[in-house]
């Protein structure tokens, strides 16, 4: 007897315009693009869009700055764990930057495959699965950071509110939060990825400053 589509399993993939079919529940590293990645979270908007300024305030522009201040608290931080950083918000590219409050409601599923997504992405671009627990308080330090002026500078937070949520940014330079169109913080996080991952870039990939 042939199965109707009604007795098929639901789909869980995702097709990636790179052509890449990437498996939600069993995601391989093979499936991962950074193309896709950067595509993706460029188009992305942080703060579920609530946000000023003639653009949203993308993932893949947040995921630059937060690798920018894990930088700048930790001098002697190793590349590869620099680069961990910038990928430190990969699998949103799929499944979207939910804000915290919605993550709790929605609860343990959300993490497990959060969690999957991130394994994927690690092995593909050679770094361990789980990170140090080191690296990964030090990356969780600089997002906050990072939040703490986007929410103060484009969010409608004020300072009192966002100390807060997010504590005091400790940093040594101040912060400003711009943000920019979706083609040009796609074009930062891939500048980003290859210096880190010493890839060079194409001959016609358009350079910006970070």
């Amino acid at each position: 007897m042939s199965r109707t589509r009604s007795d098929e399993p639901p789909r869980a993939w995702q097709r990636m315009l790179s052509g890449r079919r990437l498996d939600l529940l069993d995601p391989s590293p093979f499936d991962v693009e950074i193309e896709d990645i950067a595509h993706g979270l460029s188009r992305v908007a942080r703060w579920n869009g609530q946000t000023s300024g003639a653009w949203a305030y993308s993932v893949a522009q947040h995921s630059v700055l937060v690798e920018r201040i894990a930088t700048g608290i930790d001098g002697t931080l190793a590349r590869k764990w620099r680069l961990a950083a910038l990928l430190h918000d990969g699998p949103e590219y799929v499944i979207g930057d939910m804000i915290t409050p919605f993550k709790a409601i929605i609860g343990p599923d959300y993490k497990t495959v959060d969690k999957r997504l991130e394994s994927a992405i690690h092995i593909r671009f050679g770094l361990p699965p789980e990170l140090p627990a080191t690296v990964t308080k030090l990356i969780k330090r600089a997002d906050r950071i990072a939040a703490y002026f986007e929410a103060t500078q484009i969010a409608g937070f004020d300072t009192a509110e966002a100390r807060k949520i997010f504590g005091p940014p400790r940093v040594k330079q101040p912060i400003a939060i711009d943000p920019v169109a979706p083609d040009d913080a796609k074009a930062l996080y891939l500048q980003r990825f290859r210096m880190l991952a010493g890839v060079p870039a194409p001959r016609n990939a358009a350079t910006h400053d970070s």
